[in-house]
C-alpha cells in the first residue's frame, strides 16, 4: 500500500501504528460489474475476510482495459495490491508496462481446466468464456449463424469500445480473425448497424435489455443468468460458424504492493473451490477448476470453436487495429 510522504517525526510514529493496517488491508483494482451488488465482489469479500482476518477493499473502473490504463497512469503511486479483471489478451501489455509481478502459486495444487493449458508465473486465471452476440428470441427468432451473416443483415447492434473494454477488444480480435486484410470494410458495415458503442459491458447490456438493439456483444454464458436467476430462456447467444474468440480473465499481484503475501493469498483464494463456486453464478462465466459444480443451465450453452490471437500478437497489433477501427467508424 502507498501513502503520501509525511514529516520524519510523524513517519516514525505512523510506522509503529500502521504496520498492522498495512499487513491486514488489501486493495484490489477490478471492474465495476465485479463489484456490483449482483456481481461476485460482495460474496468474495465476505468469504475472504472471514479466512484472512483482513479488510478487502475494491476499487473499480468501467472495464478491464480501463483498469490496465489506470494502473499504467498511476505507476508506482498506485494503491493497488492486486490487479483483477484484465484478460489474457492484455497480459503481454501488462507485463511490458511493469505493473505486475510474479505470483507464488504452484499450478500442480489446482485442478485447472485442461483446455486452459495454464502455466503462467505472473497471472492467475479465475474464470473464462467466449464472446458472443446475445439476442432476444421474442424479437429475433432466427438469429445470424455467422459474423458475416450478422454484418450483412439490418440488425441493430450495441457493442463496447475496444479502447476501454475487454469485451470490445474481444470483438476487435474477432473481426480481425474473420476478415483479415478486409477488416476496415467490415467495420464500416458494422457501423451502419450500430446503435451505440459504450465504454463498458454493463451499460451495453442494460441498453439491450431495455430493447434498444437486436444484438449486444456479450458472452455465450450470459443466457445462463436469465435461466437461473429469472427462469427464462428468452435471451440466447448466437453460435457463429467461423468460431468465437475466448477470454480468460486473470488477476496479478501489483508490482508496487507492500503486501505481496496477502495479495498472493487472495489470488489463491480466487481459485479455491469456495470462490469458484461463487464466480460462475455471479460473474456468469465458466469456472477454471474442473471440480466446480454448475447449474444445469450451463449444460445448454454453446460450445464454440475457438479462434483468435496470442497475447503477444494482440500486444503488437492492438494500436494498429484500434486505428483501423477508428478510421472505419468515423467515416
Amino acid at each position: 500500500m502507498k501513502y503520501p510522504r509525511t514529516p520524519f517525526v510523524v513517519t516514525l510514529l505512523s510506522a509503529s501504528l500502521a504496520g498492522s493496517v498495512l499487513a491486514n488491508d488489501l486493495t484490489v483494482y477490478t471492474y465495476s460489474s465485479f463489484t456490483s451488488e449482483w456481481g461476485p465482489g460482495p460474496q468474495i469479500k465476505a468469504a475472504f475476510e472471514e479466512q484472512c482476518a483482513c479488510t478487502l477493499n475494491f476499487v473499480s473502473t468501467d472495464d478491464g482495459v480501463s483498469l490496465l490504463n489506470r494502473a499504467r497512469i498511476e505507476g508506482r503511486n498506485t494503491q493497488a495490491d492486486v490487479i483483477l479483471g484484465i484478460d489474457d489478451a492484455l497480459m503481454a501489455e501488462a507485463r511490458a508496462l511493469g505493473v505486475v509481478q510474479s505470483h507464488r502459486l504452484n499450478w500442480a495444487d489446482y485442478p485447472l481446466a485442461p483446455d486452459l493449458q495454464w502455466q503462467d508465473d505472473t497471472f492467475v486465471p479465475f474464470d473464462y468464456g467466449y464472446f458472443a452476440f446475445v439476442y432476444d428470441t421474442e424479437k429475433t427468432p432466427e438469429p445470424a449463424g455467422s459474423l458475416r451473416e450478422l454484418l450483412a443483415s439490418d440488425a441493430a447492434i450495441i457493442y463496447q469500445d475496444p479502447r476501454t473494454s475487454t469485451v470490445g477488444q474481444g470483438l476487435m480480435m474477432w473481426m480481425n480473425a474473420v476478415y483479415g486484410a478486409n477488416v476496415e470494410g467490415a467495420w464500416a458495415d458494422l457501423a451502419a448497424q450500430t446503435v451505440t458503442v459504450t465504454s463498458g459491458w454493463s451499460e451495453a447490456y442494460g441498453m439491450f435489455l431495455e430493447g434498444e438493439a437486436d444484438y449486444v456483444l456479450s458472452y455465450t454464458t450470459s443466457p445462463a443468468y436469465h435461466m437461473v436467476a429469472e427462469g427464462s430462456d428468452r435471451y440466447q447467444a448466437a453460435g457463429f460458424a467461423e468460431g468465437h474468440v475466448a477470454q480468460i480473465e486473470v488477476g496479478a499481484v501489483s508490482a508496487f504492493t507492500d503486501n505481496a503475501e496477502l495479495a498472493n493469498e487472495f489470488l489463491a483464494f480466487l481459485i479455491s473451490a469456495e470462490a469458484q463456486a461463487i464466480i460462475p453464478v455471479t460473474n456468469w462465466m465458466l469456472p477454471v477448476r474442473t471440480d466446480a459444480e454448475l447449474p444445469d443451465a450451463f449444460a445448454s450453452l454453446p460450445e464454440p470453436a475457438r479462434i483468435g490471437f496470442t497475447p503477444e500478437t494482440v500486444f503488437q497489433e492492438r494500436q494498429n487495429w484500434i486505428r483501423t477501427w477508428r478510421n472505419a467508424v468515423s467515416q
